[in-house]
């Protein structure tokens, strides 16, 4: 009977202990969760993975992302870039596949970057960018703009034209065509 009666309880302790780390990792969400939009655009079928930082009342450009250097364009993994087909950025022909998407914000000018290697992460333990450059496929530039609306989470959103990433209260238009 005392045998039984330690079973039960331990069963009890067991299923209490699980129901509770169920219970709170529920509820913690993701500083930085992925998202990802796809459309077509110029034909071709395009789509784009990323993790979504939030602002939390910090400066962002020139700030948390500082202008003239390489960023991940996002948080944690490096973008990716997918395209069915082959496209045209900025004059340059990107072909189909799949890329790491990075960016180099500037004040009036960014460039936009499409890099072959895929798969890591977006920074290293320095804080350095793990974009190689001798791996990048095409590199064209953008002009940033006020966004019509604050955005507290950064976003891309594919559109008739291209993709356009926003953040805070800027917006940068990149136009593809065939």
């Amino acid at each position: 009977m005392k045998r039984l009666f330690k079973l039960k309880a331990l069963a009890l302790v067991v299923i209490a202990f699980l129901v509770s780390t169920v219970a709170f990792g529920q509820g913690k969400q993701q500083a930085s969760p992925a998202d990802s939009t796809s459309g077509t655009v110029a034909g071709s079928m395009v789509k784009i993975s990323y993790h979504s930082p939030s602002v939390k009342g910090r400066k962002i450009w020139g700030g948390l992302v500082p202008y003239n250097k390489v960023w991940r364009t996002g948080a944690n993994e490096a973008t990716i870039f997918t395209t069915s087909k082959a496209i045209k950025i900025g004059g340059k022909t990107l072909p189909a596949g799949k890329y790491s998407l990075y960016t180099i914000p500037g004040e009036s000018e960014w460039k936009i970057i499409f890099n072959s290697q895929t798969g890591q992460w977006g920074i290293k333990m320095d804080g350095s960018t793990t974009d190689d450059a001798s791996k990048d496929v095409l590199v064209a530039t953008a002009t940033p703009m006020k966004s019509k609306a604050p955005n507290e989470r950064f976003k891309i959103e594919i559109n008739s034209t291209g993709f356009v990433l926003l953040w805070e209260n800027l917006a940068v238009p990149v136009t593809i065509s065939k």
